[in-house]
């Protein structure tokens, strides 16, 4: 009987390594992402897990790269291996590569107010966010809020305060918002307030905001403020927050029926007086 001889094509190491490595990196990145979404460790971990994870995929990139020159020279298996690894790396690095791009164009802070003279104050969430980020910044971090964010300004609407704040407060339960606090105006405290707490939709980063809702004249004044609870630069998340729900909460007031005059209590008539006799 012939024997047959298989001839097995050399398989590149580096395309090999390349297809493993991207795969690593994406599950390590999809488990620091769920992680930082979960909250389930501390912040600097996890981050860190994700940098790693980017890591990974820059030296699959790398090994992808050597193994097409490989293959092209020598000859030898392996280029879809090599194909894949750089797809996956790539696609992993996307995201990265456009926070990148706008945090070169955006400016480097995390706390936005509409009123940035006299922002908003935190008092529910005080004690859940770090003592160095409960107050407004203001000086440097107002400049560069106003250069980028010049749109970004306290809405006037007809409405009375308890009837804007009430508008306000269904807006913000229509986000499904955890809120810390929501305090309608009374007779020994003109303003409402409402505190809540966002995520961001990719990292799950939490972002606290809080309104004011202020009479002025026969209608409100509503000032709101969004602060993320990390240190980094939020690349514009508040300020887009911001704009969304000043925009949902002017259409909001503006559907809102015309509140009705309170009534007027009852006049009690006078005593009679009986005359002396």
């Amino acid at each position: 009987m012939a024997r047959r001889l298989y001839i097995e094509e050399n398989l590149s190491p580096w395309a090999v390594w390349s297809s493993r490595l991207s795969l690593f990196a994406l599950a390590v990145g999809g488990l620091s992402a769920l992680i930082l979404t979960t909250g389930a460790f501390e912040f600097g971990p996890a981050l860190a897990t994700f940098g790693a994870a980017l890591a990974f995929a820059a030296v699959a990139i790398l090994f992808a790269l050597i193994a097409f020159v490989a293959i092209w020279r020598n000859g030898g298996a392996g280029l879809g291996r090599a194909i894949r690894g750089l797809l996956l790396s790539i696609l992993l690095l996307l995201y990265p590569a456009y926070l990148a791009q706008r945090a070169i164009k955006l400016p480097a802070i995390n706390d936005i107010s509409t009123d940035t003279a006299n922002p908003p104050r935190f008092v529910a969430l005080a004690s859940q966010r770090p003592p160095n980020h409960v107050a407004y910044p203001g000086g440097q971090t107002a400049q560069l809020q106003h250069a980028a964010y010049g749109d970004i300004s306290p809405l006037q609407v007809d409405l009375p305060p308890r009837n804007t704040y009430e508008v306000v407060l269904g807006v913000i339960n229509n986000h499904k918002w955890p809120i810390a606090a929501a305090q309608p105006p009374a007779a020994t405290r003109r303003e409402a307030t409402i505190e809540a707490t966002a995520r961001s939709l990719v990292m799950g980063f939490r972002e606290d905001i809080i309104i004011r809702i202020a009479p002025a004249g026969t209608g409100s004044r509503i000032d709101l403020r969004s602060a993320s609870r990390v240190s980094i630069p939020d690349l514009g998340t508040n300020a887009a927050r911001l704009r969304a729900l000043l925009e949902e909460i002017d259409d909001a007031v503006s559907k809102a029926p015309e509140p009705r005059p309170e009534p007027k209590p009852a006049e009690k008539p006078a005593p009679r007086r009986t005359p002396r006799r």
